[in-house]
């Protein structure tokens, strides 16, 4: 949540956060992971946090690029750079976006 704050939430109604804070709507929005996990991501971009597990980290990138799409959330010159060097190791690793708003 901190990092949709940043990245233009902070913009949006409350019903508009808790929406984002919910959504179902995609199945790449909640993925069960570990607390250890979760506490080492906390609310880091992909510019600082990959996950450890190499072959999940094309999939990453792109369901992060997804749901920033999804939302009409930024992404920062850091965030960009990042995305852009993980993505030239992710070849032909299509990116599908459903609009939430």
């Amino acid at each position: 949540m901190a990092e949709a704050w940043d990245s233009g939430a902070s913009t949006w109604t409350a019903k508009e956060r808790a929406a984002y804070a919910n959504d179902l709507g995609d199945p790449r929005d909640l993925i069960a992971v570990s607390a250890r996990s979760n506490r080492s991501k906390a609310d880091q971009d992909p510019s600082t946090w990959l996950p450890p597990a190499a072959g999940y980290q094309c999939a990453y990138v792109t369901d992060w690029i997804a749901d920033k799409t999804r939302w009409g959330l930024s992404i920062d010159v850091a965030e960009q750079t990042a995305l852009e060097q993980d993505l030239a190791d992710c070849p032909n690793s299509p990116i599908t976006v459903t609009t939430a708003q």
